[in-house]
């Protein structure tokens, strides 16, 4: 049977795979539309489950927020590249995880990404073909309703912020001032014994070298720690928009204050191989052989 171009688009259009893989999967099967689906769907399974070695280090976040600010969820899926990751059904697929984090009781990773969504993330995988993972999903629930959230413009660095109660402008400058500064704790208090440990062992190694008394070099030590806490510490920081306000302040003002946010970057944490260009491309030549 004679493969036309309009039996191998509308293959292309069911499947959403390359033509020349629709072309093989007509010619294999001689034009029949229902067999050749079906043997795309066993040879895409096998591509996508190449790819899922591959590092996803690029991708996008998305945050969802209950108008009345009892329930937010944050969620990070990684894809491979820059380019990729501004593809339509891939950001179609990041916006329903996220809602789908949003509505679920069990809001682990394992719950949210059932069979039949992990399906359309290998469907998608086999589509645009580069791997993709629902890397991390994190919801904060606020009886009082104090979630508050910003996402930057490249949908690449947010964060939730959670207030002792409902305060929409304020919340949402914290959480843009956590997005671009990216605090480690709430208050200085919650900085781990063994960081704060590690720091003053180095501030006092740093003292000791300068040969001042030791009764100077403890004074120096603690004047350093707590500048350290000061940067580190969320309510402490100057805000990002106004230098001469603490976030502590900027919470007063509203009358709340901050019980704790999440901040998510993409890709932060992975560790990316570099790539040989040329090693990569003559390895795909001589597979192709």
């Amino acid at each position: 049977m004679a493969i036309t171009a309009a039996l191998v688009k509308q293959l292309r259009d069911r499947t959403g795979l390359g033509m020349m893989d629709c072309k093989k999967a007509l010619q294999e099967t001689d034009g029949d539309l229902e067999k050749a689906i079906d043997e795309l769907r066993k040879s895409s399974a096998l591509k996508a489950a190449k790819k899922a070695g591959r590092t996803t280090a690029d991708g996008l976040l998305a945050i969802k927020v209950a108008a009345d600010g009892t329930r937010g969820a944050i969620i990070e899926v990684n894809i491979e590249t820059d380019f990729a990751a501004k593809n339509e059904k891939f950001i179609a697929f990041v916006n329903k995880v996220v809602d789908i984090a949003f509505a679920a009781e069990d809001t682990s990773l394992g719950a949210v990404l059932s069979p039949s969504l992990d399906a359309e993330r290998e469907t998608l995988v086999q589509e645009i073909g580069e791997n993709i993972t629902v890397r991390r999903i994190q919801v904060l629930d606020s009886a009082e309703g104090g979630i508050s959230s910003y996402l930057h413009g490249d949908n690449r660095k947010g964060a939730l912020v959670q207030l002792s109660a409902q305060a929409d402008e304020v919340g949402r400058d914290i959480a843009m001032h956590v997005t671009a500064i990216n605090p480690m704790v709430v208050n200085s208090s919650d900085v781990p014994a063994e960081v704060l440990s590690k720091e003053r062992e180095i501030y006092l190694t740093q003292a000791q070298d300068s040969g001042k008394p030791q009764e100077i070099v403890a004074k120096m030590v603690e004047g350093r720690i707590k500048k350290y806490l000061a940067e580190v510490s969320l309510v402490d920081q100057p805000f990002v928009k106004d230098p001469n306000q603490k976030i502590s302040a900027l919470a007063n003002s509203a009358g709340v204050s901050v019980v704790g946010f999440e901040r998510f970057e993409v890709g932060e944490g992975i560790e990316v191989e570099a790539a040989d260009f040329a090693a990569e491309v003559a390895a795909q030549l001589g597979s192709s052989n």
